[in-house]
């Protein structure tokens, strides 16, 4: 079923970009609107695919879990899965401490900005400047800045947000050992807003439980 859902989002990736590419952008119809928003949710869906791999729970495979993690790291921004793997389990192992590559004792904006600075690098920049040179050849450009770099920007706000902020903001309960706050109870909203992730106690928790399982532990 892992393997399924991930590869599930990377077609559906695949498909409402192309479908993105060849729409004529007109900023009246709210189809546009509609297609951009997919696009941010679909780009937070790999990047979750990624999380849970880094967790082992796309596939029981260890190449494949990791080939789709790896897969899914390099279409959402050209990251690279090492380093993502070894800060995402060191923020598990020193959740809301200064060795928390998540954590930032700030405002949103400087927090968010630390939280991104402390993921991006020159390669990326690259990768994005290379692709977006040779895409442009074949499509619009207006798509391309439209529906491919904006929502890849906009869904780390989702990410971030729904998945570090809200969750892991101010002070907890001593007797939370994960340092992490969960919203409420409302599984349509949770699933758009972040696939799950607001139930984040649950996933620090339970860290074995992929994305979509996380619902049943609310």
């Amino acid at each position: 079923m892992g393997i399924f859902i991930g590869l599930l989002i990377v077609a559906l990736w695949f498909l409402n970009l192309g479908v993105a590419m060849w729409w004529t952008l007109d900023w009246l119809s709210p189809i546009t609107y509609l297609i951009f928003l997919v696009q941010t949710h679909l780009f937070t869906g790999l990047f979750i695919t990624a999380h849970d791999a880094m967790h082992g729970t796309v596939a029981e495979n260890k190449r494949l879990n990791r080939g789709i993690g790896q897969l899914c790291t390099f279409l959402y921004a050209f990251f690279s899965y090492n380093i993502l793997y070894e800060k995402h389990h060191k923020h598990h192992r020193h959740v809301g401490t200064e060795e928390d590559p998540d954590h930032a004792d700030a405002p949103f904006f400087r927090w968010y900005l630390r939280f991104v600075l402390n993921y991006i690098t020159i390669y990326q920049f690259l990768g994005y400047a290379i692709a977006f040179n040779i895409l442009k050849l074949f499509l619009p450009t207006e798509n391309l800045i439209v529906f491919w770099i904006i929502p890849s920007i906009a869904s780390t706000f989702q990410l971030f947000y729904f998945g570090t902020y809200l969750p892991h903001r101010g002070e907890h309960e001593v007797e939370n050992v994960h340092k992490a706050r969960s919203q409420s109870k409302n599984h349509i909203w949770a699933f758009f807003s972040c696939y799950f992730f607001g139930y984040h106690y649950e996933h620090h928790d339970k860290p074995y439980l992929p994305w979509w399982q996380l619902y049943k532990h609310k």
